[in-house]
């Protein structure tokens, strides 16, 4: 059996929520606050954990709207849990409990009902098939328990030897510790008991034990004389338990050897499965994990997820694991994330979205960590390519909004692919993901310009022939509402076509570049391709005194263009573009990156009015807040 469906109402930030679950592996993904833990909690309350914890509601679990005062905080809350998948052997501890569906498969409700009156917190956890409900008993309840990781885990000392250590408690509920009475370990204790007793009292040790005894029978009374002895443990199994440690062992050497969290915590995680895959277990395999990437880099997290991937499928046992890391998002497959924001929960699987068979395989492929930082995001940009993506934080920080303050995430699909990943927010369910998307993109519209100035004013000169990108002539003489229109149907035709949740920004002209250098901050742009042009050959490396001597030139060069050649805006931003950077080769993202450290110092008035870069502060302010 597996929890299938999870109902709260007016629990922590979640005044309604309704999320069905898979059977094996679940990953919630999403920023701080966004309620992971609140659905971790949830279904501890009405299950309790395999460690036995004490959980109890409290009245900071009621729901209270974040913009009203404590006096609006609910009085009730109810969690809801629905169990599926159970077989006959497991179903026969829930009979007086259960019920069955349209298909006559048997289900489970459990739920706990809390009220808070005068600073008190009253609960019942009740079960049944209806809405009333019956109380159900401990040892049904006790088949419930999930076993639960927290996210700040000492892993070394919940391993160690103590009263009450978690390796104890997970040891003493396998089944291989069932006989409490007759166990082999309490044999084996008593011969190691009776071997250091006979060294306490026959051989080195006799002088030790006897001056304490000594000592004891000195400080004692007469009605009470104490007396000594060294032993490991005393008669119970579970003392003997609270004895062992788990170390972690060198493979290659053989021999134990001292390493960090990340490894400490594998060996936590890796005990923690014992209690999931217990051989003639009829109750829930239910692992609860919270922020399993702790202490673990990339590489290891990797290898961690892939794991439990393969346990789950194999073992029957299912996950329910919150996280912050791109790596992890990016290496589940997208049917086993659930998007946790605004208040709600949003499953990626197939009956949940409109991604279409082809979107879920390209995505699995292609979702790196990089791009997998989508789910984490207030907002999103989405560029076609690393010139985009390396350009718009610094151009969003010098018009007043920095996209790390406003949690934007620039997502670089590269060529169109952008329609795959806009596809991930548009869903078959009721549950609307309200999240800014902006699309910024080339009209690839290319301008003809005439490099023959005699030529230039015949009638016949074509000088407003626009061509695409393969060099075909779209038309002659097109003016500039007609590039206009190209670009208004080239959004249009964006959302149309996939029902993509974005709004697409569109170049005014050609391409990104070529925008940028019609516009006011042209000659800037033109000091950073000019840079990028003459240190090409020393892979782009200069020095400050060799960059400002460039500068210098590139100033000199486009002073000739505008006051000597009597270049229109078009002309000289053809020979920056076309010219020197596609024709010489010069690469788009370097050009950026060096443009972004001029954008920092330059001034930027007249950019947010510039036609030429509009759209890009339009595509910035749709996802930092109108």
């Amino acid at each position: 059996m597996y929890l299938h469906r999870l109902k709260m109402e007016n629990f922590r930030r979640y005044e309604q929520l309704d999320v069905e679950f898979n059977s094996g592996l679940n990953l919630l993904v999403g920023e701080n606050d966004s309620g992971k833990t609140a659905i971790v909690d949830a279904i501890k309350y009405v299950l309790n954990t395999q460690s036995y914890e004490y959980l109890r509601p409290c009245v900071e679990d009621f729901y209270l709207d974040q913009s009203k005062d404590d006096s609006h905080r609910a009085s009730v809350f109810r969690v809801e849990c629905t169990f599926k998948g159970f077989d006959k052997h497991s179903a026969k501890h829930f009979i007086d409990w259960l019920g069955t569906d349209k298909e006559k498969n048997f289900f489970l409700k459990v739920w706990i009902s809390a009220t808070r009156k005068n600073g008190r917190v009253f609960y019942d956890v009740k079960a049944g098939s209806d809405e009333e409900g019956t109380t159900i008993n401990g040892e049904a309840r006790d088949l419930l328990r999930a076993t639960y990781l927290k996210p700040l885990r000492d892993a070394e000392s919940e391993l160690t030897p103590k009263k009450g250590s978690r390796l104890s408690q997970i040891l003493y509920n396998h089944d291989v510790f069932e006989d409490e009475e007759n166990h082999r370990l309490l044999r084996i204790m008593s011969l190691t008991n009776k071997a250091i007793e006979k060294f306490f009292t026959a051989h080195d040790g006799k002088e030790l034990l006897l001056d304490i005894n000594t000592y004891l029978d000195e400080f004692s009374l007469e009605s009470n004389k104490l007396n000594s002895r060294f032993n490991v443990s005393d008669s119970s199994l579970k003392s003997v338990l609270e004895k062992l440690s788990l170390r972690l062992f060198n493979q290659s050497v053989s021999e134990s050897t001292n390493q960090g969290l990340g490894s400490h915590n594998l060996l936590y995680i890796a005990a923690e499965l014992l209690l999931l895959k217990k051989s003639n277990y009829q109750g829930l395999k239910l692992g609860l994990i919270e922020e399993i990437e702790a202490h673990l880099h990339p590489q290891t997290q990797i290898r961690l997820i892939e794991a439990i991937q393969k346990i789950c499928e194999e073992n029957r046992i299912q996950f329910i694991l919150t996280t912050h890391s791109t790596s992890l998002a990016s290496k589940v497959k997208l049917k086993n994330l659930v998007l946790c924001k605004d208040g709600c929960l949003y499953p990626m699987g197939k009956e949940y979205t409109k991604l279409r068979e082809g979107d879920y395989l390209f995505l699995e492929r292609f979702l790196d960590s990089t791009k997998s930082n989508l789910f984490f995001a207030n907002g999103v940009i989405l560029v076609e390519g690393d010139a985009e993506n390396i350009l718009l934080p610094s151009f969003a920080k010098k018009i007043g909004r920095d996209l790390s303050q406003h949690s934007v995430s620039i997502v670089n699909v590269g060529s169109t692919a952008f329609l795959r990943y806009s596809n991930i927010f548009l869903r078959q369910d009721e549950k609307k993901l309200i999240l800014d998307v902006s699309l910024i993109t080339d009209v690839d519209v290319r301008p003809f310009i005439h490099e023959n100035k005699q030529t230039k004013n015949k009638k016949d000169s074509n000088e407003n022939v626009l061509k695409d990108e393969d060099g075909k002539t779209i038309k002659v003489e097109m003016t500039e509402v007609e590039v206009e229109e190209v670009r208004i149907n080239t959004a249009q035709g964006i959302r149309d076509k996939y029902e993509a949740p974005v709004t697409a920004f569109v170049a005014p002209y050609w391409t990104l570049e070529y925008s940028i250098a019609r516009s006011c901050l042209s000659e800037l742009f033109h000091q950073a391709v000019y840079i990028c042009h003459k240190t090409k050959s020393k892979d782009y490396v200069y020095g400050k005194e060799e960059k400002v001597t460039l500068i210098e030139k590139a100033k000199v060069e486009y002073k000739k263009w505008k006051d000597e050649d009597n270049l229109s805006v078009d002309e000289i931003a053809y020979n920056i573009y076309k010219k020197i950077m596609l024709d010489k080769k010069i690469s788009k993202a370097v050009v950026a990156q060096v443009f972004a450290d001029f954008i920092i110092d330059a001034d930027f008035e007249g950019v947010e009015a510039d036609e030429n870069l509009s759209y890009l502060v339009s595509a910035i302010k749709n996802v930092t807040g109108k």
